[in-house]
């Protein structure tokens, strides 16, 4: 089973980004939301998961430290994350990218999801 973990504190971006999968076709894929960067991380260490969308500034883990302990842990190296941001700093950019984040600046749109999930990597879900 393909499973999305969508990390937001808010419950309005987490819709809107579970709609903008849907627009891409994703619709058969499991979603399973966090409403915080360690429920997150709980949820991939948990579940299998493809991919993780995530926002950067959440309570108690934020996007930084979630990527950077995903990106660390060899056990969790197949799960491809996308950062969903609203600051527009290349160093933190360059920061997240060393480990295997892509970016996306804030509003999402599925135009800007679909360029980073075809991206130079392959569709783990064939489409």
């Amino acid at each position: 089973m393909n499973r999305i973990v969508i990390a937001d504190d808010s419950v309005t971006a987490r819709m809107f980004t579970k709609r903008c999968l849907e627009v891409l076709g994703y619709k058969d894929v499991e979603t399973i939301e966090a409403e915080d960067g360690a429920q997150a991380l709980e949820t991939v260490k948990k579940f299998e998961t493809d991919l993780l969308i995530t926002d950067l500034t959440m309570p108690i883990m934020d996007g930084t430290e979630l990527v950077k302990v995903i990106g660390s842990d060899s056990s969790l190296s197949s799960v491809r994350i996308i950062v969903v941001t609203s600051a527009g700093n290349p160093a933190k950019e360059e920061e997240l990218s060393e480990y295997g984040a892509s970016i996306i600046c804030k509003p999402i749109s599925p135009a800007k999801l679909a360029a980073v999930l075809s991206c130079n990597q392959p569709d783990p879900w064939g489409m």
